[in-house]
């Protein structure tokens, strides 16, 4: 789609050049929900492709994710071999509705800065115990837990042109075991539930995160795997009916029966093993 009321793109050096933020400013990554509809309100796109950040970055603390880093590149990303948790990344890369070519343009942190019930990057995120670190125009870079990021349906922490930069994944928690679990109306639709369990190596725990079914990700900590009725109890005490989010992708109360589905599948795999 034309913007046709875009009167200037900026092609910053660093993202101290843009230090100030007035109303009709907004960052461009990939641009793919950007140019899919008018932007009334914009005058000014800030192109952070001229950043050049690196991609992706390995050490032995984890992953680094720059926020600029496309769906295709990290969906190619060849892991270490101890990092179990690998195969999440391409099962959420592939969780979205979008055709190759938008792959290859939209970004991880374009998806997760959308915050949408069904961004797969927020899942995957979550999961993996991410750090986001935001940059503020006018302060000091902070970091914020990806659990935190997402307030809402389309809402998040982000004040007035604050800029996601990058995202980073433990190595700990790239190596834990998974199972994965996600529920479509069609083969590459949007997602209507998300749920992805993660359990240490050589322990008991089970970390679940359902997203997609809530309007914002929720996440269940145990130190052992629980049993079938304390899972549900858990679910139940912790995610209210409200909670669910109800959309033409599904209603709250069919998403949120998949959640109680899916999450005691979860449970099974992670207690007793992948079935057969």
């Amino acid at each position: 789609m034309n913007l046709n009321t875009i009167t200037e793109i900026k092609r910053p050096s660093s993202a101290n050049d843009i230090y100030g933020w007035r109303e009709g400013y907004a960052w461009l990554a990939g641009g793919t929900w950007l140019f899919s509809t008018p932007q009334i309100g914009t005058d000014t796109l800030i192109d952070l492709e001229s950043l050049r950040w690196p991609a992706l970055q390995v050490s032995s603390d984890g992953l680094e994710i720059a926020a600029t880093c496309t769906i295709a590149e990290l969906d190619r990303f060849k892991a270490p071999a101890d990092w179990a948790a690998t195969p999440l990344i391409r099962l959420c890369c592939h969780s979205l509705l979008m055709s190759f070519k938008i792959s290859n343009a939209a970004t991880v942190g374009g998806n997760i800065c959308m915050s949408l019930p069904a961004g797969s990057m927020i899942s995957l995120t979550v999961a993996l115990e991410g750090v986001y670190t935001l940059w503020p125009r006018d302060a000091k870079p902070r970091n914020v837990a990806a659990i935190d990021f997402v307030t809402g349906n389309h809402a998040n922490v982000l004040s007035p042109g604050e800029l996601l930069r990058s995202i980073h994944l433990p190595a700990n928690a790239l190596s834990k075991r998974f199972a994965f679990r996600r529920f479509s109306l069609t083969h590459l639709g949007r997602s209507a539930v998300l749920l992805i369990g993660t359990q240490a190596v050589h322990s008991e725990d089970l970390l679940l995160t359902i997203t997609a079914a809530t309007a914002r990700p929720m996440q269940l900590h145990f130190d052992r795997v629980p049993v079938a009725t304390e899972l549900r109890d858990t679910i139940q005490a912790h995610i209210s009916d409200a909670d669910y989010f109800n959309d033409v992708h599904g209603s709250a109360a069919y998403k949120r029966h998949l959640t109680y589905y899916y999450a005691e599948q979860i449970r099974a795999e992670l207690q007793h093993g992948p079935p057969a």
